[in-house]
């Protein structure tokens, strides 16, 4: 697991910055989110070529995302970065982050993800994990009372779109969860979703995701967490799934 990866599953639920050693700790958290956001390589790309001319370099392809070792590190290294500023707005790191965020977030950019996911052949690239750390992107931005945050979400919103659509469309195709410990895994991606519908008033979203949610965990009890961790898990298939359908049914 990445340090960026670790960052992300130790600051996923915190909600203040009122202590000394958690200000610390997200000072920490957003150097190596700055330390990658921009920096192409090394670089592994899940790129499918039609041609000659789909062989360019990361930046080119996706003018967004194209730091941090891989796309969906890239997607959640500026939801890092979002979020901490979010919390601690007055971290010494702050003036740096809003400088490269800025930097990304831009319709052009944006224009050139667009141009990319579109291409023949991607329809399910980064899916479902990059697509659902996307949404919750998008969501940690609409969080964010700011001005140039909100611009920041307007630029994103096309992308955003663009993901919750093909979330759409391959749910209802979906016939069995992914129970794996990777990127692969349907809960996890699916309470990023949900978060994601109900932060930004996507009904048939929230419906959707709560509908296959209960069709693919609703009958589930008595997990064996003795076969867990597998020898590749970065995610907890049980917990992840706890963690889906307590969003989905509520305390009972």
């Amino acid at each position: 697991m990445s340090s960026l990866a670790l960052s992300l599953s130790l600051l996923a639920f915190s909600v203040t910055a009122d202590s000394g050693a958690e200000t610390g700790s997200y000072a920490r958290f957003a150097r190596l989110a700055l330390d990658c956001l921009h920096r192409e390589y090394p670089n592994k790309i899940a790129h499918v070529l039609q041609g000659d001319r789909d062989a360019k370099p990361p930046r080119e392809l996706t003018p967004v995302f194209f730091g941090c070792f891989d796309w969906h590190s890239a997607v959640h290294g500026h939801w890092l970065l979002v979020r901490l500023c979010r919390l601690d707005r007055e971290g010494a790191y702050v003036a740096e982050a809003r400088v490269a965020l800025a930097k990304s977030f831009t319709a052009g950019r944006v224009r050139g993800e667009l141009k990319y996911l579109r291409g023949k052949g991607r329809v399910s690239f980064e899916r479902p994990y990059g697509l659902a750390w996307l949404l919750q992107l998008h969501a940690e931005l609409a969080e964010w009372d700011d001005p140039q945050v909100r611009q920041w979400r307007l630029a994103l919103d096309p992308l955003a779109a663009e993901a919750a659509g093909r979330f759409k469309s391959w749910l209802p195709k979906l016939t069995h969860p992914a129970r794996t410990g990777e990127h692969s895994q349907s809960a996890f991606a699916l309470g990023l979703v949900l978060d994601w519908a109900r932060k930004t008033g996507d009904r048939e979203m929230e419906a959707l995701v709560i509908r296959r949610a209960l069709d693919y965990y609703g009958r589930d009890k008595g997990w064996s967490f003795s076969f867990e961790p597998g020898g590749q898990d970065f995610l907890s298939p049980g917990l992840a799934e706890a963690d889906l359908m307590r969003r989905v049914l509520g305390p009972r």
